[in-house]
């Protein structure tokens, strides 16, 4: 148990070792902010540059803010970004040809989910499982000898 404690405190500190904090201007610290929101940290995939420890998002934090200071507004640096990465470092990517699928497969999958359920919905229906007039009387009888029992 002390092992995986001490695993844990060490995962933990090279985290936030490499967690550095990127001093910005005061009068560029809210583009700032809000560029690292709009931007994907592309080795984490899931979390923003504000949001990842990463040696790459660090990196990616300080060339958005040498941009910022260079003058550079936020578009361009958008621009700049997805030029060199590609439109994933976008966490919005524009609607293109080649992300068609990005914008419409969700919903794509979801027509074809309610499609495949509603046939398997109508294949139970076609299948019910049907009584032999023979069962039906056994069933009839059955349920008559219980009523007349419990008088």
């Amino acid at each position: 148990m002390n092992k995986i404690i001490a695993l844990f405190v060490c995962l933990l500190a090279t985290q936030l070792v490499y967690a550095e904090i990127i001093n910005v201007q005061p009068q560029y610290e809210d583009r700032y902010q809000s560029l690292l929101e709009e931007l994907r940290c592309l080795v984490c995939q899931n979390q923003t540059l504000a949001d990842s420890s990463s040696e790459l998002a660090t990196d990616l934090r300080v060339q958005v803010k040498d941009m910022l200071e260079q003058g550079s507004s936020d578009q361009q640096i958008l621009d700049f970004m997805s030029a060199r990465y590609g439109d994933f470092v976008l966490y919005t990517p524009p609607v293109k040809s080649h992300t068609l699928f990005l914008w419409l497969g969700p919903f794509a999958l979801l027509l074809i989910g309610v499609v495949t359920a509603l046939w398997m919905i109508a294949q139970r229906a076609k299948q019910a499982p049907t009584i032999s007039e023979a069962d039906q009387q056994r069933l009839h009888n059955l349920l008559a000898d219980q009523d007349t029992g419990e008088k």
